[in-house]
């Protein structure tokens, strides 16, 4: 018999307690940075300088951090479900815990892109480079000779692998959202693609709007909300 599809939709919360800055709370990346600065198309074209050093900052502080018990548990799943992990995180804490099926929908982190590199008709990138944790500078070129970016959806950008992750929601049987209030589309409207027969568990510590019936909230941190939600799929 073949495995159940469980589908995970994670946000910042998921990487939080790994020491992992979130955005929008209060001591968030955005009390410190303007978004419009470091994390737009505008500002990309403004001051690609201030860019750059911002998510150097950022890839140094992922080299410090390890996935923590939220992210292992979820790699766990994969013993006894066809787990897609669908991420708005652009850390490599799934990938480092062991999960094996992950969308980034945001992009990664860890690599770059030419400043007007292109994706394919799937949504997948066409020509990105992994830098792992290093710098990278004005002045660093692709091979066709274009200044590197991030390979990160920007504000006001496109988000290219939408499509995959909305294919996914078609056919998942369960679906589980950690570390995300639902309040950045076009993510947050990933559930509506869901059957509305199936089962929803949301694992976040704050209050969330989000009125759908199927929804069942689990009011905790990630890895505490991952140890109560294993022992619920017990019971499906």
């Amino acid at each position: 018999m073949p495995k159940k599809r469980l589908t995970v939709l994670t946000g910042a919360g998921v990487s939080a307690e790994s020491g992992i800055a979130t955005f929008r709370d209060n001591g968030g990346l955005w009390d410190k940075y303007d978004p419009q600065d470091v994390a737009s198309h505008t500002g990309w074209l403004r001051n690609k300088g201030l860019v750059l050093e911002f998510y150097n900052i950022r890839r140094k502080e992922l080299s410090t951090v390890s996935p923590n018990a939220a992210h292992k548990a979820i790699a766990d799943l994969e013993k006894d479900y066809d787990v897609t992990v669908i991420t708005q995180n652009v850390d490599n804490l799934h990938e480092r815990a062991g999960s094996t099926k992950i969308i980034h929908l945001h992009g990664e982190l860890t690599k770059v892109r030419p400043e007007y590199g292109v994706y394919d008709d799937s949504g997948s990138e066409a020509e990105v480079f992994d830098v792992g944790y290093s710098e990278v500078n004005l002045g660093d070129k692709a091979p066709n000779g274009q200044q590197l970016r991030p390979h990160i959806v920007f504000f006001e950008e496109a988000v290219p692998k939408i499509e995959a992750a909305i294919d996914v929601m078609y056919t998942t049987d369960i679906l589980l959202i950690v570390g995300t209030s639902l309040n950045v589309y076009p993510a947050a409207g990933l559930y509506r693609y869901t059957d509305p027969s199936i089962p929803i568990y949301l694992i976040d510590p704050a209050e969330v709007r989000v009125y759908d019936s199927r929804i069942r909230h689990i009011k905790a941190p990630a890895t505490l909300g991952m140890e109560k939600f294993k022992e619920i799929l017990k019971t499906l």
